[in-house]
């Protein structure tokens, strides 16, 4: 589990079903992420629980520190088809402007860059998201190419780990 003086993080699991399909469900997250049915988020959730067990990291649950409520998800997915380690995250409407993604993404990085090692994160970004690509911003990420994820065309930011600042 990751902490930040107001969050904590903990790895994601089918168990998280309910809460991610109502997540998702909101038309202005679910607008560069999707909607998930519960068949889906359960698929999805499946598939973060696998990566945790092979590659040691996947997406968690952001939650608060002092109530337990969950606000989100942040954290690292491995894209095989492009042999990279992205950030990734998304916050329920209500806790939107408060730096949450900022704090929990910076943790993040730490834990990547440090304990795991990695020498470069990369952020996709679908075209549009101005609000992920400020946070990208934030936290030192730098545009990298022009892709294209789950059949959107998005902007891939990178990181390295020498230019990462933890503060």
């Amino acid at each position: 589990m990751l902490t930040t003086p107001r969050l904590r993080l903990r790895p994601l699991t089918e168990a998280d079903t309910d809460w991610w399909v109502r997540l998702h469900a909101d038309d202005e997250v679910g607008r560069f992420v999707g909607a998930y049915s519960p068949e889906q988020a359960a698929t999805r959730l499946r598939d973060i629980q696998q990566q945790w067990a092979e590659r040691g990291h996947g997406l968690c649950a952001v939650e608060l520190a002092d109530s337990g409520e969950t606000i989100g998800r942040c954290g690292l997915n491995w894209w095989e088809q492009f042999d990279e380690t992205e950030i990734g995250w998304t916050f329920a409407r209500g806790h939107w402007g408060r730096g949450y993604a900022t704090e929990a993404a910076r943790a993040v990085l730490a834990w990547g860059f440090g304990t795991l090692g990695l020498a470069q994160i990369t952020a996709m970004i679908h075209h549009g998201n101005t609000a992920s690509t400020a946070v990208a911003r934030r936290l030192g990420f730098a545009p990298l190419r022009e892709d294209s994820v789950l059949g959107r065309p998005c902007t891939v930011h990178a990181l390295n780990s020498r230019d990462f600042t933890a503060s």
